[in-house]
């Protein structure tokens, strides 16, 4: 079992009775129990949605909704130690999320090649995935990717110091997620539905613990390396951006499209950092576009 704090609020076990309460399957992979959702038409072509730092799988449901309706299927999935996914034994590194998302694909029963859509640090973990994956994959989204800052931010270097961090993420983490939430997306009703959504998973043992490892784990900056390796990997790519996005600046744009050359960019005006939550409908619209272009000659 996993050693971690119980941080204020969190009062939820994570166990089979909690479980069985929610929709969606439990799968036991390598790492641990993975909390997700293959849906939609069952002859459609598969997209697999990789989500970001804080968010649950509950996060695509906008974007799953329209993509269903377009004929396509979808899987979604929680990231080890967001929403009902284990909180686990180990560093929280890009490789144990990366290494989650191959062996997901490779325990379901999914078709033999799929579009790899990944927001924010799910990004970072879609590239890895395709340098594993990019002879089955059929393209590649990013939205709002992250990776290519120089270093933390003096809250985030506070929060996972090593004294400092765990009595901040004990007593006072959950006003630090509100506060960071309230960052992603532009009005405050959509920083309620998103807040909402994300606290209510933060109730199970173990969740502000993953956060904070993950912040202090996981490699976010100067990920050039990356995208490069993935440029040069011949799949179409799609890039989608929000132009008031605070999390991962719209400044490293050129930079990104420099290194991984994207058949396609788009920036989305009035749009924050959660491109996927706050225009899904829109979203859907611009990867389903980018998708049957890729069967014209």
């Amino acid at each position: 079992m996993p050693t971690y704090y119980r941080a204020r609020g969190e009062n939820l076990p994570l166990n089979p009775d909690t479980r069985s309460r929610l929709r969606g399957s439990y799968i036991e992979l390598s790492a641990g129990t993975t909390h997700y959702e293959l849906t939609g038409p069952e002859d459609g072509e598969l997209v697999f949605l990789l989500g970001g730092l804080t968010v649950p799988l509950f996060y695509w449901d906008g974007v799953a909704e329209h993509l269903h309706r377009r004929g396509l299927r979808t899987l979604t999935y929680s990231a080890y130690g967001r929403g009902y996914s284990d909180r686990v034994a180990g560093p929280y590194d890009r490789e144990l999320f990366v290494r989650q998302a191959h062996d997901l694909v490779e325990a379901l029963d999914v078709p033999q090649s799929w579009h790899t859509v990944g927001s924010s640090m799910g990004a970072l973990n879609a590239l890895g995935l395709l340098e594993r994956t990019h002879q089955q994959t059929k393209s590649l989204t990013l939205l709002g990717p992250a990776g290519l800052t120089e270093g933390d931010a003096p809250p985030i270097r506070l929060a996972t110091a090593p004294r400092v961090g765990p009595f901040l993420g004990k007593h006072l983490g959950q006003l630090l997620l509100r506060a960071h939430l309230s960052h992603n997306v532009r009005t405050p009703e959509q920083v309620r539905a998103l807040t909402d959504m994300v606290c209510d998973t933060y109730r199970c043992e173990g969740s502000m613990y993953a956060l904070l490892a993950t912040l202090g784990d996981y490699d976010f900056h100067q990920q050039q390396d990356a995208y490069r390796r993935a440029g040069k990997l011949g799949v179409p790519t799609l890039l989608l951006w929000g132009e008031q996005d605070q999390v991962t600046p719209i400044s490293k744009l050129p930079e990104v499209k420099g290194l991984l050359n994207p058949q396609l960019c788009q920036v989305f005006a009035d749009c924050g950092h959660m491109v996927p939550f706050e225009y899904p409908e829109k979203t859907v619209a611009e990867m389903t576009d980018f998708f049957a272009g890729l069967d014209r000659p």
